[in-house]
């Protein structure tokens, strides 16, 4: 125990000596932004709507729909739907207020019905509407 005392203050001495006192000059305003004109032009970033519901249909045909139904604001926004588990996700938006129409998309589909209705009638672009049954 006695030779392990002064080897532990030797071990302190040193940790402390590496330390550098030397020369920090601390700058109240900072360097020049050089970017704040286009940061304060630049518009406001809007996030993505959230999903508040995920849901999966079974349609006419034995078709599988799974939607998940989004909200900005605690407003309905629209719905990413996928037919079948090999298709590509695809969004519809711009209903004119939730059950009042249709929410469409830019390639005429269209999804009428909302996250708590017990079916929906999806058209897929270039096909008929189908009704599914959550």
């Amino acid at each position: 125990m006695i030779y392990r005392l002064p080897l532990l203050a030797l071990g302190a001495v040193l940790t402390l000596s590496a330390c550098n006192d030397g020369g920090h000059t601390i700058v109240q305003q900072g360097p020049t932004d050089t970017m704040a004109n286009e940061l304060a032009a630049a518009p406001e970033v809007q996030l993505p709507p959230a999903i508040v519901a995920s849901k999966t249909y079974r349609c006419d045909g034995n078709k599988v729909v799974e939607i998940d139904w989004t909200e900005r604001d605690g407003n309905p926004a629209g719905a990413n739907y996928r037919v079948g588990a090999d298709t590509v996700a695809s969004t519809v938006t711009n209903a004119p207020a939730e059950g009042t129409g249709p929410y469409t998309g830019p390639d005429g589909s269209s999804i009428t019905g909302t996250k708590d209705a017990a079916s929906v009638q999806v058209a897929v672009a270039g096909a008929p509407a189908i009704t599914c049954r959550g």
